[in-house]
């Protein structure tokens, strides 16, 4: 009998510390998803100027991006190499909803990049408690390199990568006698924008992920120098992934930094290594 009741606080001590980390888990999200929207609220306000000189800047002929990259080539002696031709781009909402809705998403997605690293400080908030000492040895400054670099790989699909592809894209012409124009819906630039900058996001963490595998013992710096050729054909397919152009070029604009970053995870996880032997870990 006092084993049938012994076995029955235990369960019922479990469903406790569930139902306490479902709690938990449940303010968290709360709260991040109130951060987006709060920050999607001032973006929603605002949307005229944030469409006209943000997210429409790309395909504007004077963006910064295109008038660096052509004195750079001045300066280079290149002369027009680099100089890239003005996009024109005349796009179209085909519903009557579709300019609602799409600053909707726009407002969405937006305050989702501000307010990524409070969203990250949550999730870490979240998931802390759970690890080991052991396991959090080197963890320092985590939610600012996180952020760091998911912001880093956003801005650079925003003023390099997304620039290129619209540029790409939107001379492309198929066949002779230009019957075709080009007229993208807001949806269909938005998704492509959007697309661009959290994939390159997501990707720049690749170092991070490299220090927490090599902490928990899952990778080493010699296993990635072991797996370097089969690493850049994946970079490759990602770099592909994240272009939705099909030109060389855009590709090679992501693949180029995404090979950087992976000779930058090797040696932070060799440094990772090194802390963790010096621990004794």
């Amino acid at each position: 009998m006092s084993l049938s009741i012994q076995f029955n606080k235990r369960m019922q001590s479990r469903q406790m510390n569930v139902i306490d980390h479902l709690e938990a888990l449940r303010g968290h999200i709360v709260r991040s998803l109130l951060a987006i929207v709060l920050m999607g609220i001032l973006i929603f306000i605002y949307r005229d100027w944030v469409f006209d000189h943000i997210i429409t800047g790309p395909i504007h002929a004077d963006f910064i991006t295109y008038t660096a990259m052509c004195r750079f080539g001045h300066w280079a002696h290149m002369g027009n190499a680099l100089c890239m031709p003005p996009v024109k781009v005349d796009m179209q909402s085909t519903t009557f909803g579709g300019q609602f809705m799409s600053t909707i998403s726009m407002s969405f997605i937006g305050g989702f990049m501000i307010a990524f690293p409070y969203i990250f400080w949550e999730f870490w908030r979240f998931v802390k408690p759970a690890l080991k000492e052991k396991e959090l040895k080197g963890t320092k400054n985590v939610i600012g390199w996180v952020s760091f670099f998911f912001l880093t790989g956003a801005a650079f699909g925003y003023l390099l990568l997304a620039p290129f592809t619209f540029n790409f894209l939107s001379g492309f012409q198929l066949g002779i006698k230009g019957i075709l124009v080009t007229r993208p819906t807001l949806t269909d630039y938005l998704d492509n924008l959007s697309n661009i900058m959290l994939g390159c996001g997501l990707a720049f963490e690749l170092p991070v992920l490299a220090y927490v595998l090599t902490r928990i013992g899952l990778i080493n710096p010699t296993y990635l120098r072991k797996i370097r050729k089969y690493a850049i054909v994946v970079l490759l397919i990602v770099a592909a992934v994240i272009t939705p152009s099909p030109d060389w070029m855009s590709q090679m604009i992501v693949f180029t930094p995404l090979c950087i970053l992976y000779e930058l995870s090797i040696a932070v996880a060799a440094n990772a290594l090194k802390k963790s032997q010096e621990a004794g870990d």
